[in-house]
């Protein structure tokens, strides 16, 4: 694995059933800050003092308007993001899931969220290191993973996925 990166953030991706009896994930497109116009997991910067469960919780309330119990999340592991050409986007994500939830999703500042079928996800709009592992989040599978971004800072040059530890 990379070093600890000095910038440490939280995803997580909440599914629900759909009317037509498919699993669906919220995703929102990305209004400001990095990322912007891409189609993201909702999350952000864990705070100074916060865990990345208290994080992620007050993100989604934050970006969403949903209301989630820290007991209703899953910790499903780390994905660690280099940028080599711009050091000050590396990062460390803790990845959530979760399936229970209060409220609807509402369109936020930083994110107008909607619901996709995880069958179908917009992995074409989102950032290039998704389609290495979120579909494997989503089908309940822990991740550890590295990903450099080439020069662009939008193309996965280098990736490495580790076992990851089980859950307990």
């Amino acid at each position: 694995m990379s070093p600890v990166s000095p910038y440490q953030v939280c995803v997580a991706f909440l599914t629900r059933l759909g009317v037509d009896g498919r699993t669906e994930v919220l995703l929102g497109r990305k209004k400001t800050g990095l990322g912007s116009g891409n189609i993201v997991g909702l999350g952000g910067k864990i705070e100074p003092g916060e865990t990345a469960l208290q994080a992620i919780v007050r993100e989604i309330e934050e970006e969403s308007g949903l209301v989630v119990e820290p007991g209703d999340l899953t910790e499903m592991g780390l994905v660690k993001f280099a940028f080599p050409f711009r050091e000050n986007w590396s990062q460390d994500s803790t990845v959530f899931v979760g399936s229970r939830f209060a409220g609807e999703p509402q369109e936020s500042d930083e994110v107008s969220p909607d619901w996709f079928p995880v069958d179908e996800l917009p992995l074409g709009e989102m950032w290039d290191d998704a389609k290495y592992w979120l579909p494997a989040v989503l089908a309940g599978e822990r991740v550890l993973g590295d990903f450099v971004f080439g020069e662009d800072c939008a193309t996965v040059s280098e990736h490495e996925l580790h076992d990851p530890v089980p859950s307990p």
